[in-house]
């Protein structure tokens, strides 16, 4: 399938769950197609890259080793994103990422992640949080922010600070996440005093 015929096809993607999982199982099932998808995607300005970052986002849920070979061009490419209906999978993909990261058993991932990605995570993550987004991209970077402080050292006071700082201007779902978030944060600080 040519990039044109991809770009036709995602015109037909809505939000419902069956339209996104049949698109990201054909990506799945043909993964030259990962290439052309996200330079869609990538085209920030055009209201079908948000149609490409929900079929992203569920191929990276289903089977997130399919972006192994593409983190660079994610990485590198993720901050331009600007549209909500396109930021919100972005972020929860940088979520699944560092879940996938850090996960305890046959971490496939923690061998493909380099320093510059996740470094480029934590620029975006922070980007979202202080940014005026909605709720749903912030609350997957508090997650990957959280995460991706039990190994960085300074980004679990900086994001304390962020979360205490919004959180009587924002709405019942970022407290409830950013409740979560410092209470972790709170109960690792304990521990290394110790």
């Amino acid at each position: 399938m040519t990039k044109a015929k991809l770009y036709k096809e995602l015109k037909h993607v809505n939000h419902s769950r069956e339209k996104r999982l049949h698109y990201s199982n054909l990506v799945i099932s043909n993964p030259e197609l990962v290439k052309p998808l996200l330079e869609i995607l990538f085209d920030v300005d055009d209201k079908v890259s948000c149609r490409a970052a929900w079929v992203f986002e569920f191929m990276c849920s289903e089977s997130i080793i399919e972006i192994i070979p593409h983190l660079n061009v994610f990485t590198q490419n993720m901050h331009k994103v600007h549209l909500d209906s396109a930021v919100r999978p972005v972020a929860k993909i940088c979520e699944l990422l560092m879940k996938a990261n850090y996960e305890k058993t046959d971490n496939i991932m923690a061998s493909h992640i380099s320093e510059q990605h996740k470094e480029k995570i934590t620029a975006a993550c922070f980007d979202w949080m202080i940014n005026d987004e909605k709720v749903a991209p912030k609350a997957y970077a508090m997650t990957s922010l959280y995460l991706l402080g039990n190994e960085y050292d300074w980004i679990h006071p900086e994001l304390a600070i962020i979360l205490e700082r919004d959180f009587k201007t924002q709405s019942a779902a970022f407290k409830a996440r950013a409740r979560q978030i410092l209470k972790k944060i709170k109960k690792g600080s304990v521990k290394c005093e110790v």
